[in-house]
């Protein structure tokens, strides 16, 4: 009989976990309560006891580490964040790595994740002390050869090519005083060998993450983890895991430009609207410090359809070219976007049509940011709105002219946050004219010192679309001659 019990004893119990949102039911649901996701629940082995907990501190006693906010304070300015030496990569973090913190960097296969990591992890061996890079899916020979080929090669970065999450943090333990950082490659390819199950699958993945965080607390290391995401551009594995690390980065790009942008979706220590640029080249990633001239580099002057805006990416003000394109519709018109919500370009073209007796509901209308950026702010409506306006008649805008403003239902400029800083942005790059939404009660949008540096540039206000649009095509060339199909 007891040898039964024994026997009962050592059966493993499972359980059905969503892997959206990590939650545990008794059985399979089409749906899950918990965040309604359909088709989500999966059945899984349940973890053994304690196999899943996150251990930040551990004394003799056991007993919670009570501190005043004060000495807590004291020992945060005792540990400085680590900068990498990669600008935008500090830029994206708010200065660099917070000792103890845990990074979860996501973006699709082949967008250069490892190479940035590759160069950010050499560049901090050699400014915060040795580098663990752990890569499930290369070999040592493998990930030195890249290191080789990126000028990335440094005694202070020390790599290691296993999947199991033991020998990993065995390594990293045997040099806890020293790490500058931990970086593991990727996190869907390590599994803990008490946990069953292959890797990748939810409760690996958890219990990883969990002794990942355990160790990063524990010792005061930052570590870094890579996580794949999924076809609809999600990171892979329950949104459980973007709650427990203290930064989630996501590098983003397209296989048409060489341009690359890595952003912060969520930091505990730092801003989520920086945004950090980068080219993809033979040799690596090379750092884009000005991306708005990198933006502008190939615009065609005197084009039709084309508006420079200024939007603005945290602390950074980027100007970018607006482009559109207008044709005859054959059935239902298409609105194809690129770079814009298809929704605000609808309502920008009614706002068109009502108060500017501009029609174009009728027609297809694609629409462009040059460069593979989002814009999401409405700074650059009027932008937006003066490239179809200007497609549509066949006419280009006043050369060397950013507009900046953010339009209403009733065809109303409404100003932007942070003005000064975009115009300033705009001068800068040698744009002679910038037309903006006209202050309230007659005073002036731009700051004293703002007007006063800004020697050269016209500066044009504009109360509604149809005065807009007046200003913007003034001192225009004439609008190109319409040719048929015949010609």
């Amino acid at each position: 009989m007891a040898k039964n019990r024994a026997t009962k004893s050592k059966k493993t119990s499972s359980r059905w976990v969503c892997n959206a949102c990590g939650a545990t039911h008794s059985g399979w649901y089409g749906r899950c309560p918990s965040c309604g996701e359909w088709n989500t629940i999966e059945e899984e082995a349940a973890p053994p006891e304690g196999g899943d907990r996150v251990v930040l501190h551990s004394t003799p006693s056991h007993a919670p580490r009570v501190v005043a906010s004060t000495a807590a304070q004291a020992e945060v300015d005792g540990a400085p964040r680590r900068p990498c030496g990669i600008g935008e990569v500090d830029r994206v973090l708010g200065g660099g790595l917070v000792p103890g913190s845990v990074v979860l960097l996501g973006g699709p296969p082949g967008i250069g994740k490892s190479t940035l990591l590759l160069q950010a992890s050499a560049s901090l061996a050699r400014r915060a002390g040795p580098v663990l890079y752990a890569s499930g899916e290369e070999s040592v020979a493998q990930v030195a050869a890249r290191a080789g080929r990126l000028g990335a090669a440094h005694p202070g970065l020390l790599l290691l090519a296993d999947t199991r999450i033991e020998a990993i943090l065995a390594a990293a333990n045997e040099r806890a005083g020293e790490l500058g950082a931990l970086v593991v490659d990727s996190v869907q390819t390590v599994y803990a060998e008490d946990q069953e199950g292959l890797p990748g699958n939810i409760s690996q993945i958890r219990t990883v993450i969990a002794q990942l965080i355990g160790f990063a607390k524990r010792h005061g290391v930052p570590v870094v983890v890579v996580g794949h995401v999924t076809k609809e551009g999600q990171l892979a594995g329950p949104r459980l895991l973007e709650h427990l690390v203290d930064t989630v980065l996501s590098f983003e790009g397209d296989d048409d430009h060489a341009t690359r942008m890595l952003r912060a979706t969520k930091n505990r220590f730092g801003s989520t609207q920086e945004l950090g640029v980068f080219e993809m080249r033979g040799d690596g990633l090379r750092e884009i410090r000005n991306p708005s001239e990198a933006f502008l580099a190939e615009r065609q002057q005197g084009a039709f359809g084309s508006c420079v805006t200024a939007s603005l990416e945290g602390s950074r003000p980027l100007l970018l070219e607006i482009q559109a394109l207008l044709g005859a519709a054959f059935g239902n018109p298409r609105r194809t976007c690129v770079g814009v919500d298809a929704a605000r370009v609808a309502m920008l073209m009614a706002v068109l049509d009502r108060h500017a007796g501009l029609f174009v509901l009728d027609q297809d209308v694609f629409v462009n940011v040059v460069g593979g950026v989002r814009l999401g702010e409405p700074a650059s409506d009027l932008a937006i709105l003066l490239a179809i306006a200007s497609s549509h008649m066949r006419r280009p805008l006043h050369p060397g002219m950013v507009a900046i403003a953010e339009i209403g239902l009733t065809g109303e400029l409404r100003q932007v946050p942070r003005l000064d800083a975009r115009v300033v942005e705009a001068a800068r790059l040698g744009f002679g004219k910038v037309l903006i939404a006209a202050g309230v009660k007659g005073a002036s949008p731009l700051g004293k010192a703002t007007r006063a540096a800004l020697r050269g540039v016209e500066v044009v206000t504009a109360r509604t679309v149809s005065e807009a649009i007046e200003l913007a095509f003034a001192g225009a060339p004439a609008a190109a001659p319409i040719r048929s199909h015949g010609t």
